[in-house]
């Protein structure tokens, strides 16, 4: 993202989460306050991967999608969202955020699609 508000808020988020893990309330604020100037911004990926993230977290009290493996996921029956491959939520959710940074980036790009194809399929 362009916006140094939004760059300041995607930090906070980063920090807070070091700091208290997932803090439901605070962060659902947060990522919905971020999913704004992304909106503002024009960028879709970014506003529907932040939407699905906060509703996610809503229901399932924690971030149970895993960190997108390295290697090119063949096409399969759809994506699998296993939870038993979420070894830290906090750190795949950190991860998530900050490929909201440089969202101009391919393989942030390919990242964000696969937590979007992930948050869909969970």
């Amino acid at each position: 993202m362009e916006n140094k508000k939004a760059i300041k808020l995607i930090d906070k988020i980063v920090a807070d989460l070091d700091k208290t893990g997932i803090n439901k309330d605070s962060l659902i604020v947060d990522l919905k306050e971020l999913r704004e100037f992304a909106l503002e911004e024009q960028i879709p990926l970014i506003v529907k991967v932040l939407r699905f993230t906060y509703e996610h977290i809503e229901e399932n009290e924690s971030f149970l999608i895993p960190i997108p493996d390295d290697e090119p996921i063949e096409e399969e029956e759809g994506v699998s969202a296993d939870t038993s491959e979420v070894k830290d939520p906090v750190e795949s959710l950190k991860y998530l955020i900050s490929l909201t940074k440089s969202h101009k980036n391919k393989t942030n790009i390919a990242d964000l699609r696969e937590y979007r194809d992930a948050l869909m399929a969970f």
